[in-house]
């Protein structure tokens, strides 16, 4: 408060002796020692009239020509993939961007519309591009869970200052979002998405919060947004099978689920059903896979009768020669059942544990392993001892054959714990499961050996037909000159 009442009397007394003109005499801002006003970007040179600082310090020019006169020359696009070639302008390019995020920064006056369609036209020249083939070919190939080596833009040095130009432009007081949405329109939104598939994961982690506050501020663009951003889920996991941003998408979208109001509108959960619940089907799932649960876990605490939506899409798409995507869904799995209640339960228990089972006889001892841990789970658990009825009947089977037949050592201890378990919860079910299942491979094998009898008959029977003891062939006719055909 004081430096501001002293700052005043000292302008003051400055301009009532004369010094107004900008000479001597003229007050200087404080700023720091490495602010880009002391390296020049602000400074009036007076050798150079087209200077973006002296445009800024003219006296006869109004504040918004001065901001437009500095945008206009930020809109020059440079190579950058040639580091030598014009050094100095794009230096001086980058000054005049750092001052221009300054003064949005420092703003105490509504900025008006021709400086907000400036801005916007000069951030859309800048940013919006095609991504380099020969950078696009080499990320074809890309396993389950692991991403891409990074490729860093050699034109991030300028990007990075337009992006935090646009964060300051979004989260401005005085920019008024009733105007500015004229220009943050929808095309402008739809070319700021398509960067998301960015190599540079500097980039996408500032379009993720750049997104995030269009997203907040900009209330009439949420329908468009959501509606793009399927659109990009849907080209993903139908046609490209590749993008590098859905993870941040999903990183966007989770605290915009997280503040979806109660009870959800049916678009949102159609958002859950076409657009996320889809993307556990491509193979780099592994990739985005801890936001896209993230995600579903939030719609879930929403509204908790979708958690059976959920399990039936994850058994929809549940991998059946992929052991490692097979672990990750159990993973999933586990935490969709922490949220589940009694109902939802009861309606997929039976395509659910059907499937568990079939993962506790899985050859990989990893995939048995993490089946049979959910029983270490006390929500779960309690679920099965109330459903034991249902669930060890289906379950038991697979449990005995694991018991009797798996190589790992670890896996054998697990499941004699869960059969301990089972035993401990209702030990006349058990023995009821244990004599079904020991009548159930008593006809296994007597089918076995039936159809090992017949095959036995069958062979003998070809070789009686086709093999006959007697059989007597043609002699070869032998000629000391080989039989010349003729040619008629």
């Amino acid at each position: 408060m004081w430096k501001q009442f002293m700052g005043k009397l000292s302008w003051k007394s400055l301009k009532s002796g004369g010094g107004a003109g900008g000479g001597e005499g003229s007050p200087r801002a404080k700023s720091h020692p490495m602010s880009p006003r002391e390296n020049g970007a602000l400074a009036k040179p007076p050798s150079s009239p087209t200077s973006p600082s002296g445009v800024a310090g003219g006296e006869g020019k109004s504040r918004e020509d001065a901001f437009i006169q500095k945008v206009k020359i930020c809109c020059t696009v440079y190579d950058f993939a040639d580091r030598g070639k014009d050094s100095p302008e794009k230096e001086r390019k980058r000054q005049v961007l750092m001052s221009l995020v300054d003064c949005i920064g420092a703003a105490e006056e509504p900025l008006t519309e021709a400086m907000m369609s400036a801005c916007v036209r000069m951030v859309g020249v800048n940013l919006f591009r095609v991504f380099p083939p020969k950078v696009r070919s080499g990320t074809a190939g890309t396993s389950e869970t692991e991403e891409d080596e990074p490729f860093f833009d050699p034109s991030w040095y300028h990007l990075q200052v337009v992006y935090e130009l646009l964060l300051r432009f979004v989260t401005s007081p005085f920019v008024d979002p009733k105007v500015a949405r004229k220009y943050v329109d929808s095309s402008f939104i739809s070319k700021l998405l398509d960067l998301f598939d960015s190599d540079d994961p500097r980039e996408r982690d500032c379009l993720k919060t750049v997104l995030h506050r269009i997203y907040g501020k900009f209330m009439g663009n949420r329908p468009f947004i959501r509606k793009a951003v399927s659109n990009i889920f849907y080209r993903f996991v139908s046609e490209a099978d590749h993008h590098n941003g859905v993870a941040e998408l999903l990183e966007v979208f989770g605290s915009v689920i997280s503040g979806f109001a109660k009870p959800l509108k049916e678009e949102h959960k159609l958002f859950l059903w076409k657009a996320l619940i889809p993307l556990h089907k491509p193979k780099t799932v592994g990739v985005y896979l801890p936001q896209l649960t993230y995600c579903i876990t939030q719609f879930i605490e929403k509204e908790p009768k979708l958690a059976g939506t959920v399990i039936r899409g994850l058994l929809k798409y549940w991998p059946v020669t992929n052991s490692q995507k097979e672990m990750m869904f159990l993973g999933e799995l586990e935490e969709v059942l922490e949220l589940i209640d009694m109902a939802e339960f009861q309606k997929c228990m039976v395509p659910l544990f059907r499937r568990i089972a079939k993962c506790l006889n899985s050859s990989h001892f990893q995939v048995a392993e993490r089946a049979l841990f959910l029983w270490n789970n006390e929500h779960l658990f309690d679920m099965i001892s109330q459903n034991r009825q249902v669930i060890v009947p289906l379950v038991y089977p697979a449990l005995e054959r694991t018991a009797r037949l798996h190589w790992n050592q670890s896996v054998l201890n697990v499941t004699m714990n869960v059969r301990k378990m089972f035993f401990d919860m209702d030990e006349r079910l058990l023995l009821a499961c244990q004599s079904n299942f020991q009548v159930e491979e008593e006809k296994r094998a007597a089918t076995e050996e039936r159809r090992r009898l017949i095959w036995e008959q069958l062979e003998r029977n070809a070789d009686a037909t086709f093999q006959p003891a007697n059989a007597s062939f043609p002699a070869t006719p032998s000629s000391a000159h080989p039989v010349v055909p003729t040619v008629t």
